[in-house]
């Protein structure tokens, strides 16, 4: 059976309750100004069934729409993005969290109970270009049902992390929980989670493995406040210590790099200035090697998924996706961007 099996037959399509926190309504009307501004195609409204497999159809978009030509932000050298959306399915949105395998497939989570496989499909440059081989699945609970037919409270997946044995942990907001996923395709079962009064929708919305910890390791962090716990199978959490958090920017994704280092990914949304992403790499100590902001006019939406590729190079390539909460003002993007440690820096 294949990772995290579950129904491969066509399942109800399910309303998106109303979020209700202020800062998501608030990010509509910023990503009215942004989709006005950026010329693409809107989402697909036809509701139909979800897969498992389904057309992806991807529309390339430069890193800033004022300077097409613009390729770098320091470091960071912009490796393609893409716009997705499916002709297949009306369940292709809301991604929250992304994974990617040294083999170049993609597994990412809904936050609204489903589970998005891929295979990316570079150029002649190792450029993103698109996706091949996509498959949507339900998200499935202890008792192997889709957790969509439960309702949001317990499909609302937010953070994705695979462990070096290929078993996968899956993190819920507003029913706060995690869920470990065998490599084997058996049914879930709980895993520690931090013991925390969580805000119903600023939960656990960062995970991912810690093998600087050990091969069961793996670090959550939590929206609201940037809080941080290292956790193992079968022991408690145990807390530690926090990022420094942006001006109004929450914590929302969180990689593990080589030589102890992390990659975090921070958002922050005000009206006035819109949807802004910080993504920040910390050495072992927590101290910043570098970081990367992105803003309007710069290709940017509610980017909330972060992968971290390793490359033959030494170089680090990081894929950023957003979260387009099924509305039709936003849109799905999937940005890659490659980090490479410049002289000077820290090792």
């Amino acid at each position: 059976m294949r990772l995290w099996a579950g129904a491969t037959e066509a399942h109800r399509v399910a309303r998106r309750e109303n979020e209700g926190a202020l800062w998501r309504k608030s990010l509509v009307t910023a990503a009215l100004a942004l989709a006005a501004c950026s010329g693409q195609p809107p989402l697909p409204a036809r509701p139909v069934a979800a897969g498992p497999h389904i057309a992806v159809q991807a529309v390339a978009l430069p890193l800033d729409r004022d300077q097409p030509g613009q390729t770098r932000i320091g470091a960071f050298a912009y490796a393609g993005g893409l716009q997705l959306t499916s002709p297949d399915s009306s369940r292709l949105h809301g991604l929250s969290d992304v994974f990617v395998r040294p083999d170049g497939s993609l597994v990412a989570i809904s936050d609204d109970g489903d589970r998005f496989e891929a295979r990316l499909a570079l150029d002649g440059d190792h450029r993103l270009v698109g996706l091949t081989d996509a498959r949507l699945f339900a998200l499935v609970g202890e008792d192997s049902q889709p957790l969509s037919s439960r309702g949001k409270a317990e499909a609302d997946a937010e953070g994705l992390a695979v462990l070096p044995d290929g078993s996968a942990l899956v993190s819920f907001e507003r029913d706060h929980r995690i869920l470990l996923y065998p490599a084997d395709g058996g049914p879930p079962r709980p895993a520690p989670a931090p013991q925390a009064d969580f805000p119903e929708n600023e939960g656990m919305e960062a995970l991912a493995a810690d093998p600087a910890s050990g091969a069961d390791a793996y670090v959550v962090g939590a929206e609201s406040g940037g809080r941080t716990w290292t956790c193992r199978l079968g022991k408690a959490c145990t807390e530690s210590a926090r990022p420094a958090l942006p001006d109004e920017a929450g914590l929302v994704a969180v990689a593990p790099l080589p030589q102890g280092r992390r990659a975090y990914l921070f958002r922050a949304f005000s009206v006035l200035k819109g949807v802004r992403i910080t993504l920040r790499i910390v050495d072992a100590h927590g101290e910043t090697v570098d970081e990367m902001r992105l803003a309007a006019p710069l290709t940017v939406d509610n980017l909330e998924g972060l992968a971290a590729a390793p490359q033959r190079d030494g170089s680090i390539r990081f894929y950023l996706l957003s979260d387009d909460n099924f509305s039709k003002l936003q849109r799905t993007l999937l940005l890659a961007f490659d980090w490479r440690l410049q002289s000077g820096r820290k090792p």
